[in-house]
């Protein structure tokens, strides 16, 4: 069958995620539906054995390439022995491995492991956590939570309530908590010559005061590290999460790490956090921090199985121990909890973490990423590129001296992805934009090759996008 005999079978039932569905209808729709045969590395085949190169990572998950042969094979092996089992009384070896070596790789201080199965549930699960932890310490009035302005947690209802762009959750604002807003330390909006440790210094006031006066009444920080991901790649320097540590340490509050997309080596490092500068005050300081809840999942799996996991110290984890007439438990649970497929792909995905040395090759790769792009930061409508590790973003607007944005109307991100997924004669690539601004963030097995030929693309497709 052919792409057009899937793509009509596909619209005929199947309702596509953060989809406005009228997009693929048509003979010319602003966003043709792509059906996928197979994939196999960096590289998504269609039905009618056209190539594109999965730039995006299937929304930033296939960290090691489609198929990988370790995961396959250990999955193959998996699933000869144990399916699944469900958690609740109930272990099995792959579960127990794997958070023995999490907790081994986690910022220090984190020993506990929550399973659920995508990111959304993991964030729910440090919210209500946080939130228990303090009842179940005498303090029921710590019940609101403080955001960064254009962050994003996902969309179920507790996750998306933490979330800020409004696209997202407007709509549902009469059904979702009220959390306390404190403007994002986006170095896109700092000021002409200030240097990005000085914005994020700067914007940091305003989290202070926030803790200042609502410490009483908050349960926890959320923040995503480094990097607003769906918020449009805007980044911030790692001195806030340094600052954001000591601030909740001084007014009691937890911190919420929401590593979901910018875990497992994204950033350059295993986890965004590791960046956190040592303070200077303090001759053993050391870099990095360690948040009270982590929240992991996409790149846990290698992009195969839907996992999530939320780590957290022992002594919330102790805030629950109790007689179970004294109402402690953590009473949250998901029918595939702990999936014994998932996990075993998590360990596979953790082995190449330890023979194929990703974060090693992947400076070299950020690198080039950054050179290949030295034609698009010259754009007349390149208003920012900017990168942390192998995320690299590309800020399209109508006014670069002003920052003048396109209207959102015009969908000139959108523009830019059909041209590449039509791409070259013998090269397309998946570019699926957030807004105006069109990404790389590709699986760690891309070549230098494709690299070149991605940044060549990108080009010919921003000029395409913006040429009126």
């Amino acid at each position: 069958m052919s792409n057009d005999d899937w793509t009509q079978r596909s619209l005929a039932h199947v309702w596509q995620p953060c989809t406005q569905m009228q997009d693929h209808a048509g003979a010319d729709p602003e966003l043709p539906l792509i059906p996928v045969r197979r994939a196999e590395g960096a590289w998504l085949e269609d039905f009618d054995g056209r190539r594109y190169l999965d730039a995006v990572s299937s929304w930033w998950t296939n960290i090691f390439g489609h198929r990988h042969p370790h995961i396959v094979e250990q999955l193959r092996q998996q699933l000869d022995t144990l399916d699944h089992v469900m958690l609740g009384g109930f272990t099995h070896a792959p579960v127990v491995e794997l958070s023995e070596r999490l907790v081994q790789l986690a910022p220090p201080g984190l020993t506990r492991c929550f399973y659920a199965d995508n990111g959304s549930s993991a964030v729910e699960v440090a919210l209500k956590m946080s939130f228990h932890y303090w009842h179940n310490a005498g303090q029921p009035r710590k019940r609101r939570f403080i955001t960064l302005t254009n962050s994003y947690h996902g969309e179920t209802l507790g996750a998306l309530a933490v979330g800020g762009p409004s696209i997202y959750r407007d709509t549902y604002a009469p059904l979702l908590l009220q959390p306390i807003h404190v403007p994002s330390p986006d170095c896109y909006e700092r000021t002409p010559g200030q240097s990005w440790e000085d914005h994020t210094r700067q914007s940091f006031v305003h989290m202070e005061h926030a803790l200042a006066e609502h410490a009483g009444e908050v349960c926890a920080v959320i923040l995503e590290p480094l990097v607003q991901c769906a918020g449009g790649m805007r980044m911030y320097h790692p001195l806030y999460l340094r600052l954001l540590r000591e601030a909740c340490n001084r007014h009691g509050v937890h911190l919420i790490a929401d590593e979901i997309a910018v875990g497992f080596g994204r950033t350059g490092r295993m986890w965004a956090c590791d960046w956190a500068p040592p303070n200077p005050r303090d001759d053993d300081a050391q870099p990095g921090i360690t948040p009270d809840f982590l929240c992991l999942s996409k790149g846990l799996t290698g992009g195969t199985l839907p996992l999530a996991v939320t780590l957290t110290r022992e002594a919330i984890y102790q805030a629950f121990y109790a007689d179970y007439r004294a109402g402690k438990a953590f009473l949250h649970s998901h029918s595939y909890t702990g999936n014994p497929l998932a996990c075993r792909a998590a360990l596979a995905t953790l082995d190449l973490f330890e023979t194929e040395k990703p974060l090693a090759t992947n400076r070299l790769l950020a690198d080039l990423m950054w050179r290949q792009t030295a034609d698009i930061r010259a754009h007349p409508h390149v208003a920012e590129v900017r990168q942390q590790g192998m995320i690299l973003a590309i800020e399209l607007a109508r006014n670069v001296r002003s920052r003048e944005p396109y209207p959102a109307a015009e969908r000139r991100g959108l523009r830019v992805y059909r041209h590449a997924l039509n791409g070259r004669p013998d090269f397309a690539a998946v570019l699926r934009p957030l807004g105006n601004v069109i990404y790389f963030m590709p699986p760690y097995v891309i070549t230098p090759r494709e690299i070149e030929q991605l940044c060549k693309l990108a080009l010919d497709a921003i000029h395409q996008a913006t040429r009126d």
